[in-house]
């Protein structure tokens, strides 16, 4: 798994298995996980700068991890609920 996977299931140690599960099925939560820890990383370095435009670039980086996070929240939350099996089976 890429960083981001490993970024997000350190966020969200409870819920580690599924997030892993998820991730190795489905490349776009793969993606989405990297994205999220770019943002972090990305709002991270804004913050150490005095550059003008830094606390707009923060307010950006911070509105794209808050809806990164509840999109991976809501994949998770999807994935976490275990599909019903006929009771023929």
């Amino acid at each position: 798994m890429g960083n981001g996977v490993e970024f997000v299931k350190n966020s969200y140690k409870e819920h580690a298995k599924v997030i892993e599960e998820l991730a190795a099925r489905e490349e776009g939560f793969r993606d989405m996980c990297d994205d999220f820890l770019t943002a972090h990383d990305e709002k991270l370095q804004w913050e150490r700068l005095s550059a003008p435009e830094r606390d707009e670039r923060i307010g950006e980086y911070q509105e794209l991890i808050d809806n990164l996070r509840t999109e991976i929240v809501q994949a998770v939350n999807r994935a976490a609920v275990s599909p019903l099996k006929p009771p023929w089976r």
